[in-house]
């Protein structure tokens, strides 16, 4: 018989209790004893979820809750119920549809995003510890455009969109996870700016990977001091949630939004959006601001968008662009694309793809380079150039130490210190078990760096030329459109290139555990990776919420 995978138990405790009064009583979260869960996981196949701990020592849950109780004022388990049909996995387009007809609003489908949140985060049993915080006047904000639509909206006006914490939004705290940055309360980052003036509405903010994945070497995927672990709505425990960006891909594919923003230096958005069945985009250096984001390298960081389909990829996307004074890498990029305007003539015929052929090993993406070269594209066998990114983490390394305190210099709340990264170190070395559980290997690595401008600049420079190489050789050679990988599989080469990727689903290993497929191309050819994306999605469907995932027979072995 063929075994599913539940996202939720089959008997939910309802952990919230509406009311037509004052709020929304929510039951008040008491953390609760994980020894077991830790000890399931003590002998996971993969080191990196060995977990030590589940729950933040740092956050107060209920102080998240408070932000909600009142914004659920009047929305019933009813309601929720209702209204599912009508949210529950649909795109932009088709919710844009429901409001204009009346039969949704956008202040309903802000409720019913935080009314899910709460019934699923609230609960011990099915928890994903996904979010961080919750903006008080999202509710208030969808209540006014109600008020104002028009015919004229952008797509993303009245949608509800969470932002990975280390990304800036006036009023909330913006911490990277990190201890450190506790309180600290920033400006808009100019792409939130940008979502704003487009009228989307943020919801609040997700757990992330603490400093972006760039703190420990022995760090689990997923995990921050302040938003603790998350885990894996396909298999809470069973599966990596990829980083640094998971708690954005696991927001979109457990549908707590519309859409989630992410940040990529190197496989931050591909790791997650791969291990989490959602499309993420990391776009090309330079076509989206970093200003307001908090940094590792201002060489590779890009943010990007992570969704459900490439329709809303493509739609968020758009929201996000504008040339940005304060980021000169945004100077003369593309301006004004509306990238989702001409998806549904999107056609893989005639287009030519780089296949890697010893990734032909994976039964997965070997059925879809068999089924885009169904589509009437040409596929190419070839193997890549032999190529070391020599001094990758040199290079992390010496931006970080730059970077970081110039971000706090520049946007940081009064209220954090103006540390360099040996501070940083002394800092969460106080209280290890709480601020450090993993260590902090890379932060003393990173302390003890000693390097010149002349240097990293040699570094930057050397590295781009040979990840450049890495992907123009085959492209070149065999006049490719783009190159196909498998998820975050060769994010450092396209990170060092500054080569745009885009992540579909793929499908599912025999356990049920998601994967996805990569599409990369030179740099700013955002528009043709998204039609790509989207030809292949609509011609696979291979996309499934988390409850619906049916585990297959056993994968096809490599064909000799």
């Amino acid at each position: 018989m063929k075994t599913r995978l539940i996202l939720l138990s089959s008997v939910i405790t309802l952990l919230l209790c509406t009311c037509h009064g004052p709020g929304t009583k929510i039951s008040p979260w008491v953390p609760y004893d994980e020894s077991a869960e830790i000890a399931r996981n003590a002998s996971h196949p993969s080191p990196k979820m060995r977990y030590r701990l589940i729950q933040s020592r740092i956050s107060d849950r209920n102080a998240v809750w408070e932000n909600v109780s009142e914004q659920l004022r009047g929305f019933s388990d009813e309601d929720y119920q209702r209204l599912k049909p009508l949210i529950l996995e649909q795109d932009i387009p088709a919710l844009q549809s429901h409001i204009a007809s009346g039969v949704l609003t956008y202040r309903e489908l802000t409720q019913w995003y935080l009314y899910r949140i709460v019934l699923y985060e609230n609960n011990p049993a099915t928890a994903l510890n996904n979010i961080i915080s919750i903006n008080p006047d999202a509710v208030s904000e969808a209540r006014e455009r109600d008020r104002k639509k028009s015919a004229g909206n952008h797509p993303l006006y009245g949608i509800p969109v969470l932002l990975k914490d280390n990304i800036g939004m006036k009023g909330l705290p913006t911490t990277a996870g990190a201890a450190f940055m506790t309180g600290n309360m920033t400006p808009d980052a100019f792409i939130v700016e940008r979502i704003k003036e487009k009228g989307g509405i943020i919801l609040g903010k997700v757990n992330l990977s603490e400093w972006a994945n760039y703190l420990s070497s022995a760090c689990p995927n997923g995990w921050s001091a302040v938003g603790g672990q998350t885990l894996n709505p396909y298999g809470r425990g069973k599966f990596d949630t990829g980083g640094s960006s998971s708690g954005s891909g696991i927001a979109v594919s457990a549908c707590y939004a519309s859409v989630a923003v992410g940040t990529e230096t190197s496989g931050s958005i591909l790791s997650p959006s791969s291990a989490n069945s959602v499309v993420g985009l990391k776009p090309t250096v330079g076509l989206l601001s970093r200003s307001g984001i908090v940094p590792l390298s201002g060489t590779l960081d890009t943010p990007g968008p992570m969704t459900r389909n490439v329709t809303d990829n493509a739609i968020l996307l758009s929201a996000m662009c504008g040339e940005d004074p304060e980021d000169a890498v945004t100077g003369g990029n593309p301006k004004d694309i509306i990238y989702w305007e001409d998806l549904s003539s999107a056609d893989l015929s005639g287009l030519r793809f780089g296949v890697i052929r010893s990734f032909l090993a994976d039964s997965l993406y070997r059925l879809a380079v068999d089924r885009i070269r169904s589509m009437g594209a040409t596929c190419i066998e070839f193997e890549p150039p032999s190529v070391t990114l020599s001094g990758f983490s040199t290079l992390l390394s010496g931006d970080m130490k730059h970077d970081l305190p110039a971000y706090l210099d520049k946007y940081a709340s009064s209220n954090i210190p103006r540390y360099g990264i040996e501070q940083i170190v002394l800092f969460n070395s106080a209280d290890s078990a709480a601020r450090i559980p993993y260590g902090q290997t890379i932060f003393r690595t990173m302390a003890a760096l000693e390097m010149t401008p002349e240097e990293l600049d040699s570094l930057r420079i050397s590295m781009h030329a040979a990840a450049v190489g890495y992907f123009e050789v085959p492209m070149t050679d065999n006049d490719l459109d783009a190159i196909l990988s498998v998820a975050n599989r060769s994010a450092g080469m396209a990170a060092a290139a500054f080569y745009p990727c885009l992540t579909v689903p793929m499908g599912y290993r025999a356990t049920g555990e998601p994967v996805g497929l990569t599409f990369i191309a030179r740099p700013f050819s955002e528009r043709n990776l998204l039609r790509m994306g989207y030809a292949f999605e609509q011609a696979t469907r291979l996309r499934k919420s988390p409850g619906e995932v049916v585990i297959p027979g056993p994968e096809i072995p490599p064909q000799k």
